[in-house]
Order: C-alpha cells, then sequence, then structure tokens
C-alpha cells in the first residue's frame, strides 16, 4: 500500500511560478514510475507529467511542456513538479499518482494506481 500526500498548492497570479511536491510512503518508491495529473472544475481529469524510476525519462502533456518540470528525489521518496510561466487555465486541484507495477513512466492516467489527495493550483489574472 502506498500512501501519497502532496503540499505546496495555492494562489498565484499569472506568469508566476510554484512547485508541488508529494511525499510517498509505503512500497519502493524508487521503483515506482510517478505522474502528476490534474482536473479542473466541470473538467475530466488530464495528464500533466509523468516521471521514470530514475528521473531518466520524463513526459509531458503539450500544454504544460517547456514550462512544467517534473523531478524526483528518491533518498527522500518525494517527487515534484516545478510550474514556471503560470496561466489561468493552469488553475485546477494537482493529483500526484503512482505506478506501483511499473517503472516505466506512462501518460495513460488508467495505468497509475494510487492516488494522493490533491493540492489545488489557483492561477489568476
Amino acid at each position: 500500500q502506498v500512501q501519497l500526500v502532496e503540499s505546496g498548492g495555492g494562489l498565484v497570479q499569472a506568469g508566476g511560478s510554484l512547485r508541488v511536491s508529494c511525499a510517498a510512503s509505503g512500497g519502493t518508491f524508487s521503483s515506482y514510475a510517478m505522474g502528476w495529473v490534474r482536473q479542473a472544475p466541470g473538467k475530466e481529469r488530464e495528464f500533466v507529467a509523468a516521471i521514470s524510476w530514475g528521473g531518466g525519462v520524463t513526459y509531458y502533456a503539450d500544454s504544460v511542456k517547456g514550462r512544467f518540470t517534473i523531478s524526483r528525489d528518491n533518498a527522500k521518496n518525494t517527487v515534484y513538479l516545478q510550474m514556471t510561466s503560470l496561466k489561468p487555465e493552469d488553475t485546477a486541484v494537482y493529483y500526484c499518482a503512482c505506478r506501483s507495477g511499473s517503472s516505466v513512466a506512462s501518460r495513460r492516467i488508467y495505468e497509475y494506481n494510487y492516488w494522493g489527495q490533491g493540492t489545488q493550483v489557483t492561477v489568476s489574472s
């Protein structure tokens, strides 16, 4: 059983930056691929970014490519999402996700089997 706890969300002005973190416990974090998914009000969950077990492979949604960076610290069992040049359309609840069955990063949301409770990111215009 893997537990994920996000932190670092908040309110930021457009053009600003924010870093959200996800601390994992249980399981073997360094063996798992991790991802970030977001959900805006009235919309479906949307893939944001993913990272392989060692951090060597990363994927991004086109909408965030060049602005967001996913990273991980296996010694701290933590995955991060650094967000820059934020836009109002980035406003959403951001969820950390774990793919405990694989070390390979994936863009497919359904392949992640553990989820955090989410952290709200609000970008004002």
